[in-house]
């Protein structure tokens, strides 16, 4: 970036004395710099004409000329980033932000939030880690998860009012009295994000795509063949009835992007620019529903912000705004919720562990204070107390004639706050003779873990988005860790079961059935939740429409900024 290369080049004439005048030869300059005589006499002249320094050169060769500075790098730093933001240049912005946390923190305060950039309503949001690809079927992390919904479209999509699935690319769907065959009819008018009409055959071949997928073929292990039996007509031909199809297609996962680029949706968003430093979307102006009211979103990848000492955590922020120095007083709490979601400890039955030791550390778990005196921020947690609303947790007793094993293995993956949680649990264990080991899986899920085929317990989160139960279905059939805890033929026995789920054509008798077979696993010692997360959003007066959805995020189309906002 050229702007920082004169910044860069201008810091090394500055250095050596600090800004103070400098008696120096072209030769040394160059020497300094890395580069020719020719080429600093060059820069010389350019951060003259710039107004930075003044060069009194002396006649003759090796004769030492006056230096002298009239701006320090650190206020040409700020000037450059502040030309490069009023100008919409994020990433020059980003690439010169080499600033502490505070100094970053203070430069960027009038720019993040929501602003009338150009006449372009754009909600910027500083965000504590890059974003990982957003490639097609399962992503483990929140932020992308999200992201995924707002750049592409499924079949059918979940709504705001209902846990029911509606159309999306689909308007409306169809399905034969004995439930193995669904007729998907697809809207006429899609277009992709760059322009292109959306062409039905385009949506088959990328569904064919995903079901190749291992993770996505347990997903849809019923889906016998999909074909075009029309051309705005999708069939789907299942092996058995699968109730949950529609919710299933309107899951992230599911989404679908065009068939040859992998990066092209036809969701509100587009993809404009993905970026270690950056992520910009835009509204999708030939979208099929209620276009967003924003023009643009940007995540500012920011991690400086996020330290400790400057009193926000980079655990799990949903900050998505900061206003000006002056504002951040009123900086207010527009929405908060207890998630859904849980982190959870699942157990495994061996000569090491019996079902009654099981039962033993649950109660351990629930019925002590180990979760109230969690060393952790406060209002991050709270103690799981039903898996969903009206699931309770079983009550586990503490039997005393029952011994803890002397030995056992946990291991556990991210968030982090289960590095303090799985800490806590050995110390408690060590006191009642238990020693237990503590391998840590760094990772959002189970993937890849080897330590999962041996571990005796195993922690790790649960997230939950729209239509709880089913999530909470689509856990048990496709995450890896159940062929782990269970015997293979309990695992055997819950894959038929779901099956029989799946079969129930109403929504109350499968969410009923479903809820019979977490029950089980729960009063089995299988499985227990430990403790739900709080969601929070905070902005800047001026940032409207903002309503926490079940992921902990908000939905961008709905966000809007008004017209006293633009400057």
């Amino acid at each position: 970036m050229r702007q920082l290369n004169r910044l860069n080049q201008f810091q090394r004439l500055w250095q050596p004395s600090s800004g103070a005048p400098q008696q120096i030869t072209v030769a040394e300059l160059a020497e300094r710099c890395f580069c020719s005589e020719r080429h600093v006499r060059t820069l010389l002249r350019q951060a003259q004409d710039a107004g930075w320094l003044t060069w009194q050169a002396q006649s003759g060769r090796g004769k030492r000329g006056t230096l002298t500075f009239q701006v320090t790098p650190e206020a040409l730093r700020n000037d450059m980033m502040e030309q490069a933001l009023t100008q919409g240049q994020q990433q020059n912005a980003l690439e010169l932000a080499q600033l502490n946390a505070p100094e970053l923190r203070a430069l960027l305060h009038p720019f993040l939030g929501g602003q009338w950039q150009n006449n372009t309503p754009t909600l910027r949001i500083p965000y504590y880690r890059p974003l990982d690809s957003l490639h097609p079927g399962f992503l483990p992390g929140r932020a992308e998860q999200h992201l995924a919904g707002q750049i592409f479209s499924g079949l059918t999509r979940f709504g705001t009012e209902s846990d029911e699935p509606i159309g999306d690319l689909a308007h409306h769907w169809e399905v034969s009295p004995d439930g193995l065959r669904w007729h998907f009819y697809i809207r006429s008018t899609l277009h992709w994000h760059n322009g292109d009409p959306v062409d039905t055959a385009q949506l088959h071949r990328r569904l064919e795509m995903l079901l190749a997928l291992p993770a996505l073929r347990k997903l849809f292990a019923s889906v016998e063949q999909i074909e075009v039996t029309h051309a705005q007509c999708l069939t789907f031909t299942l092996t058995k009835p699968d109730f949950w199809l529609a919710h299933r297609l309107a899951s992230y996962c599911s989404v679908l992007a065009h068939p040859d680029n992998v990066t092209l949706g036809t969701g509100p968003f587009r993809l404009k620019i993905f970026e270690p430093e950056l992520v910009r979307l835009e509204s999708h102006n030939r979208y099929h529903l209620s276009h967003p009211l924003l023009q643009a979103i940007e995540f500012w990848i920011t991690p400086q912000l996020f330290e400790q000492d400057l009193g926000t955590s980079c655990r799990h922020p949903v900050q998505i705004a900061i206003g000006e120095p002056d504002e951040l007083r009123k900086l207010r709490l527009v929405s908060d919720s207890i998630s859904l979601g849980f982190c959870y400890l699942t157990l495994r039955k061996s000569s090491c562990l019996t079902a009654a030791q099981a039962q033993k550390i649950i109660a351990l778990i629930h019925h002590s204070s180990l979760m109230e005196t969690l060393p952790l921020d406060e209002n991050l947690i709270t103690p799981t107390h039903e898996l969903l609303p009206g699931w309770d947790i079983p009550v586990t007793q503490d039997a005393p004639e029952v011994a803890f094993p002397s030995a056992l293995t946990l291991v556990y993956h991210l968030p982090v706050e289960l590095h303090t949680m799985a800490e806590q649990l050995r110390l408690a264990l060590e006191k009642l003779g238990c020693k237990l080991t503590l391998l840590f899986h760094d990772a959002k899920t189970w993937d890849g873990c080897e330590a999962l085929a041996s571990a005796d317990l195993m922690m790790g989160d649960r997230l939950i988005g729209e239509a709880p139960e089913y999530t909470l279905e689509q856990w048990l059939r496709c995450d890896s860790l159940w062929a782990q805890v269970l015997s293979d033929e309990q695992y055997a026995e819950l894959k038929q079961t779901l099956d029989t789920v799946q079969s129930q054509k109403q929504p109350l008798a499968r969410h009923a059935a479903l809820k019979h077979v977490f029950q089980e696993l729960m009063e089995n010692a299988v499985l227990t939740p430990l403790f739900n997360y709080q969601y929070k959003i905070s902005a800047p007066p001026g940032v409207n429409g903002i309503r926490l959805n079940a992921r902990g995020w908000f939905e961008f189309t709905e966000a809007w900024l008004p017209a006293s906002s633009a400057s």
